[in-house]
This record gives C-alpha cells, structure tokens and sequence, in this order.
C-alpha cells in the first residue's frame, strides 16, 4: 500500500470535519531540553480518534444498519460524533473501564450505547456479534487501513506546522496512531513507540516477533488497553525498526501531574504516557537529538470542575 498517498487523500477528505491542533514548543518537566509537542488531546471529543472516525465513514458507503464500533472510551466517542455529525446510527460497545466521562461523552452524541463487563476485547466480541447479526459496518479501532490513514492525518499536517523533531514519542495502545505515525513518516524520523508496562501489547509482541495476548491493567487500561496489538501496527513497526519502551504507572501519573501543574495542560493517563518516557528516563535522546510529544487524549475518568 502506498501509505502516504492514502494519507494525503484521508487529509482531503476529513479537512473541514476535524480541528487543526495546536503545536508547541516548550521546556521545563525537570529535562535539560525543548520539546516539541502536539496538543491533539484538544481535538474534537478529546482525542485524535476523530481522524481515523471521519476517514472511514467518509470513504465507505455506510449501510442501513448503520455502524458499531467497540472502544475503550475514546474511539467509541469519536465514531459516535462522526456518526452524528454525517448523519449514521451508532452503536457503541465499552468495558465498564471506560469510566463515568467517557460514557457521558458517548450518551451526548445520541449514539445507542452498551456498557460491558470486563475489558475491551470484550467490548470487541459483542461489536462484532452485531456486525454479524445486523450487517452494521464494523469501525475497528485501530487495525483497519481507513482507520491508520485517518490518524496517519495528525502527523502530515505537524509537518505543515513546522514540525523540525528528529525523534517523536508517541503513547501505543491497539496500534493506530502509532502506525498512522510509521505510515507518515517511513524512515524520515524516528518513532518512539511508548507502552505502559502494564499494557504492552506491541513491545511484548516485537519480542515474540509475532502479536501476542497480554494482560491489561494499570492507569491508562481505558485508553491503552489492547490485549493485542493490530497487526498493520506490528507489519510496520518490525519493517521500520520502531523504537519501543515501557513506563510504570507511577511515572504516567507525574507526567499528567506536571504537565498541568507546569503547563496547565489537562490530559487523561493515556495523554500524558508519551511525555513519561522522557521524564523517567525510559527514553532518554543523544546529545542535540530533538524530540516530540504527542498528547493524545484529555478525556480523564472524572470531570475536574464537576
């Protein structure tokens, strides 16, 4: 597949739907250097799922039944807006994980929606019971072409603001976004792929050298909780040498802590799971190495001003 051509043509085709994030560049966060950041937790429903949402209902004649999507929250909610944005019916499975915000912000969109016990591969095995019962189109979250492109969309238009980092850090969970990034950049820059240790679908599998299951859990379980990563993630992460590295809880939840604290910059665990990396040393750049974060989502468990 000629990735960069269906990522310039995703961009085309969702301009006008999905917000232009901002970039900064900005020091502090107890490093001896800048770092690059893209502030996509400020995209429409909180996260970049919006890209791969639009993208694959825009390039695809969506049925009668309408579309389901299985999420751990923040994709659930970007299908629910694009849905109701373009005028589809929605249904949308969680895991009971997902937490009381990120159902509120799939309940506002009118989608129909169903909490499930347990945890997204769950969620994804009752989608998918509906696809087949119903003939709804199955928006996956992150292992699909229409879905990669679409994310492939955020690093195309960095570029475009000026995006000068050698090197960018990326959290993982399922795999889209992460691969969207591969897709874009190929071997130009370098990608840091970021996994909690306690949901590590994609270091686990590059040690295998093939997917794996994993156990999940931890602080960024809703939004970085794949039991197994998708499979063009794995293809392009083993193809293009992707770097992957680990972080523990703890060092998620200092990096949300300081940047709010530092940069007033409000980001749920898995938002802040990139930026971790640097902090605790998990990834730490040669000399003159300049860096990039991506902020991925900002929808936390509970609403802070509530």
């Amino acid at each position: 597949m000629n990735w960069k051509s269906e990522i310039e043509l995703a961009a085309t085709r969702i301009a006008g739907h999905v917000q232009k994030t901002p970039v900064m560049e900005t020091s502090g966060f107890g490093l001896d250097y800048p770092v690059e950041m893209k502030l996509e937790h400020l995209q429409h429903t909180g996260s970049f799922k919006a890209r791969g949402a639009f993208n694959t209902l825009l390039s695809k004649d969506v049925p009668e039944a309408g579309i389901v999507a299985a999420s751990g929250g923040n994709h659930g909610a970007a299908v629910a807006y694009a849905a109701h944005e373009l005028g589809h019916h929605a249904q949308i499975y969680v895991p009971e994980m997902a937490g009381p915000e990120k159902i509120r912000l799939i309940q506002s969109t009118g989608a129909d929606l169903n909490v499930v016990a347990g945890e997204y591969s769950n969620a994804l095995d009752q989608a998918k019971a509906f696809e087949t019962r119903t003939g709804a189109m199955q928006v996956h979250a992150y292992d699909a072409d229409a879905t990669v492109a679409g994310q492939g969309t955020c690093f195309a238009e960095w570029e475009e603001q000026g995006l000068v980092a050698d090197t960018v850090l990326i959290a993982v969970g399922g795999g889209g976004l992460v691969a969207g990034a591969l897709a874009w950049f190929g071997k130009a820059r370098k990608v840091v792929a970021v996994e909690p240790e306690t949901s590590r679908a994609l270091n686990a599998a590059l040690e295998a050298g093939e997917p794996v299951d994993v156990d999940v859990a931890g602080v960024a379980a809703n939004a970085l909780g794949a039991r197994r990563i998708g499979s063009i993630c794995f293809d392009l992460a083993r193809d293009l040498g992707v770097t992957s590295v680990t972080v523990p809880d703890a060092a998620i939840t200092q990096a949300q802590t300081v940047l709010w604290r530092e940069r007033h910059l409000l980001v749920e665990p898995a938002g802040a799971t990139a930026l971790a990396a640097l902090m605790s040393g998990a990834y730490t750049p040669e000399p003159g190495e300049r860096v990039a974060v991506l902020l991925c989502g900002g929808n936390l468990s509970h609403d802070p001003l509530a």
